[in-house]
């Protein structure tokens, strides 16, 4: 008996018996009108349903075989076979109402031995021969059985794909680590040179900076004096420049400068000389003007009868010009004074950088614009004219001209006449540091 699950299976010969059909197959099918091996060619008669259960529940009383089967011999049983055998047409041909999912050689349910491949074509026909190439159920599945060999090569090109990947690592780190160590070695060189270059003092540092220390000494660009704010500081040395009522130093961008508004009291002076016009010098200064009308100095030095230089804007032939002025006498004529000049150049509400030197060796003054050379005179000396440094006016004849009505920053004054490289260097703040100013103030 079974429970309906599977049927009951008997072992099977390992060989075929002579004259079998192979695998316990009869040659054959049995005669008469059964429909093979057990199976009858119809259905059940009577009241019986498929698989030999009757329609309705199992017969009550103790001699019922449960759900359909007689307490007796099985009537469908023609032969003395171990085997349970079942019609063919009660299997359902649907897969959907197969009482138990399709097995692994069974798709779509259970089937007629017809509809199975390699079996025979239908009830009463014969088996292939023993022996014959069986397809699937019945012939080897390669599918249904992992395939080793690609499972074994994949594997191996997985550990060579991870090998790969380890040694490509390896050498990038490598890489890296060459590549610093070569950085190290070339830019160290590069770096200590930067080092030293920063070690010389520079006109805006405050103080030099320690002994044997490779950093930078902190930059002070504070315009003024600390102790007293009406004072410009010079960033080298101690001519600090002291402001009247109306001027002041304002911010603007990132620097400061000195604001003037062309009165009697819209200027700032040193307390005594700080350039020595007995030897070659130079004058630098960045300036910016409301209205080049008349007369207006930015810088000059003297406080008597006359100023030894002056640099600013004046009048020539009626038109508005640069101008570097030195006096040669000292009784501070104006037919005894000396000029350079740059006219037809843009000036009202312009920043412009005034550069004049004097060579003593040439006896001659020259007078730059913007950096570039304007025009060159010779004179046969500067008049060493008592009194401090100005900002905003100059001494004429024993007065006060020349107010100068606008701005100014990035003063300097240099030992030295500059050469044409230098002057350029000074308005693009590169001027090495070998070349050091005499004082400074308000640098951009």
């Amino acid at each position: 008996m079974t429970d309906g699950t599977n049927p009951p299976r008997s072992p099977q010969p390992e060989q075929p018996a002579p004259g079998g059909g192979g695998h316990g197959f009869p040659p054959e099918p049995p005669a008469g009108e059964q429909g093979g091996y057990g199976f009858p060619p119809g259905p059940p008669a009577g009241e019986q349903g498929g698989y030999g259960f009757p329609p309705g529940p199992p017969a009550p009383g103790p001699a019922a075989g449960g759900y359909g089967y007689p307490a007796g011999p099985n009537p469908y049983r023609q032969d003395p076979s171990p085997q349970d055998a079942y019609p063919q047409d009660a299997y359902p041909q649907d897969a959907a109402q197969a009482p138990f999912p399709p097995g692994p050689y069974q798709q779509g349910g259970y089937q007629p031995y017809g509809a199975v491949p390699g079996g025979p074509a239908g009830p009463g026909a014969p088996w292939p021969p023993a022996g014959a190439e069986q397809p699937a159920p019945f012939g080897a599945q390669a599918g249904h059985q992992p395939d080793w060999e690609a499972l074994a090569d994949r594997s191996a090109a997985e550990r060579r794909r991870k090998r790969l990947w380890m040694v490509g690592g390896v050498v990038t780190v490598l890489a890296l680590l060459a590549g610093g160590g070569t950085f190290l070695l070339l830019g160290g060189g590069d770096e200590e040179k930067k080092d030293v270059a920063d070690d010389a003092p520079t006109v805006s540092e405050s103080a030099p900076a320690p002994s044997g220390s490779k950093s930078k000494a902190p930059v002070d660009k504070s315009p003024t004096v600390a102790s007293d704010p009406s004072q410009i500081r010079d960033h080298v040395g101690k001519a600090h420049l002291k402001m009247a009522a109306d001027a002041g130093v304002f911010p603007i961008d990132k620097h400061y400068e000195l604001r003037t508004k062309g009165g009697e009291k819209s200027y700032a002076e040193s307390e005594k000389r700080v350039v020595d016009v007995s030897k070659s010098f130079t004058v630098s200064a960045r300036v910016w003007n409301r209205a080049p009308k008349g007369r207006q100095m930015a810088v000059s030095q003297g406080d008597d009868k006359t100023f030894a230089f002056e640099l600013g804007s004046d009048e020539v032939n009626g038109k508005p010009a640069w101008v570097f002025r030195v006096q040669t006498n000292d009784q501070g004529a104006d037919s005894t004074a000396q000029a350079v000049v740059a006219e037809g150049l843009k000036m009202e509400k312009t920043m412009t950088t005034l550069t004049g030197t004097y060579d003593d060796d040439k006896k001659t003054i020259t007078l730059y614009v913007n950096g570039k050379k304007s025009t060159e005179a010779k004179v046969p000396g500067v008049f060493n004219a008592p009194g401090p440094l100005q900002l905003g006016r100059a001494r004429h004849e024993g007065a006060w001209t020349g107010p100068w009505n606008g701005a100014m920053d990035s003063l300097r004054t240099f030992g030295v006449a500059l050469t044409p490289e230098q002057v350029a260097a000074v308005r693009q703040n590169k001027l090495s540091s070998s070349v050091k100013p005499t004082a400074s103030w308000l640098l951009f």
